[in-house]
């Protein structure tokens, strides 16, 4: 059965049915699909189209990811021409598009790292975090140095051990208890400080915090941190300018590598090609996904600085190769989409142009601020959060029945937004992740819909 982008709705039906008798779908409730679905038959720039001919503005880039935009047909070429050459061969031999990917990913880092391919964001940090524990049994003999420290509200992947890592209860729960080998800290998320602080008199507590925990676990038994630069899941948290170096000074002050999550804010999406790159730091350890391939190919990597790779160089008697493996890591149809991706990101300046349209985004949405219900709005380049509470002075969030309504009100009305995933508490965002190609008359669409919701939704 095919369905083209002609509306049909008997076929659309069929289609439904099929899908509800047989597909098991992430996170959403099946009960809620028997009621209500989204069909999707073809997608242009920022607009995705349902079977019954509804237009929909993407403004979540699908899962924070299509950032080249949609329909670009030149990737489907590249991808049939490597096809009929080499389709897959297993990446412990090389390949052309692999090798010139990870060129491309060490000249966009400025020189100085080596790549190792997976095919998620989840795969990627979980490799980050085996490769750090490798790295320090081959640097530190003797020590157990095997933790990972991470933060409250972060989120880093769906694995077990990516899910021991982030810091949301709620996506725990289901899969406790975890190993313990992941220790968390304070978020930089100065809307609520988590110690009743105000930015800059705080005097940078979460940093401060950061550093008891190590002093506390034993800087000998951690091997790394791993941050995002903008944390998305809590609702697109940005943090203060100074935060990541300072992160980075404590790595270096306690010979503890810095691992930071680029799976969404890399490729653009902040305004530069990875956001760690607005605060002049040089992690060890790299996850990118998503947005390397714009999502027209699964693929991700995991990029770890040279002086990482130097300590698993050597004989081969002595044992020092990295202990992992992904049968698809380095598929060379997936490189080369990846590598025309990027080329398509560099060639249209669709970094420079998020932090433009980005900006202009943003200032509408602060325009939603007259509205008593928005308590903040925050954001860099395009990867935007508009967190809504009950009670402005008081900072209360707003239940989920609230922000599920205000998403269900701009889908309703043809604009497809997101809500963070915080905690137990703070899913009372409203989250952008626009492709990069979005216009500034779709982002006028998308601050006009949400103040209707805002003035239609009860809120309180």
């Amino acid at each position: 059965m095919s369905l083209t982008n002609a509306p049909d709705p008997a076929i659309r039906q069929a289609v439904v049915q099929q899908d509800l008798e047989n597909v098991l779908h992430p996170i959403i409730q099946h009960k809620a699909l028997e009621s209500r679905q989204i069909v999707v038959t073809g997608a242009e720039g920022s607009t995705i189209y349902d079977a019954d001919g509804t237009a929909y503005l993407d403004a979540m880039a699908g899962l924070w990811c299509v950032n080249i935009g949609y329909g670009r047909a030149e990737l489907a070429g590249v991808a049939a021409e490597q096809l009929r050459q080499l389709a897959y061969f297993p990446h412990t031999s090389m390949n052309v598009p692999a090798a010139a990917l990870a060129e491309k990913i060490n000249g966009l880092l400025g020189g100085g790292y080596h790549t190792y391919f997976v095919n998620s964001g989840s795969e990627a940090n979980e490799a980050g975090f085996k490769i750090a524990r490798q790295y320090m049994k081959h640097e530190h003999p003797g020590h157990y140095r095997f933790k990972t420290v991470s933060r409250y509200f972060s989120y880093h992947g769906t694995t077990l051990a990516t899910l021991d890592a982030g810091g949301m209860g709620e996506r725990k729960a289901k899969f406790e208890p975890f190993s313990g080998d992941f220790v968390h800290v304070a978020p930089p998320y100065c809307y609520r400080c988590p110690f009743g602080l105000d930015y800059p008199s705080c005097g940078m507590a979460c940093v401060r915090n950061l550093e008891t925990t190590i002093l506390g676990e034993g800087p000998e038994t951690i091997a790394e941190v791993v941050i995002e630069p903008i944390m998305s899941g809590v609702g697109v948290a940005v943090p203060p300018d100074e935060y990541l170096p300072e992160v980075e000074k404590l790595c270096r002050k306690y010979g503890i590598l810095l691992h930071v999550d680029e799976v969404i804010n890399g490729f653009g999406r902040t305004g530069k090609m990875f956001g760690h790159q607005h605060y002049d730091v040089a992690p060890d350890i790299i996850a990118i996904a998503k947005g390397i391939s714009s999502a027209y190919l699964p693929i991700a990597a995991t990029v770890v600085k040279n002086s990482v790779f130097d300590s698993f160089y050597g004989e081969v008697s002595e044992n020092r190769q990295v202990g992992q493996v992904n049968t698809y890591g380095g598929h060379p149809v997936a490189a080369a989409v990846a590598v025309r991706n990027i080329e398509i990101l560099e060639a249209e300046n669709l970094a420079e142009r998020a932090a433009d349209v980005g900006a202009y985004l943003l200032d509408g949405l602060r325009g939603l601020m007259e509205h008593q219900a928005v308590g903040d709005v925050r954001g860099k380049g395009l990867l935007l959060g508009i967190e809504l509470v009950k009670d402005r002075a008081a900072k209360e969030p707003v239940g989920p029945d609230a922000i599920t309504a205000v998403v269900n009100f701009c889908r309703d009305n043809g604009v497809l937004v997101g809500r963070s995933t915080g905690g137990r508490r703070y899913g009372n965002t409203i989250t952008l992740s626009p492709p990069l190609v979005i216009t500034r008359s779709e982002c006028d669409r998308i601050v006009e819909t949400l103040d209707r919701a805002l003035s239609t939704v009860e809120l309180g």
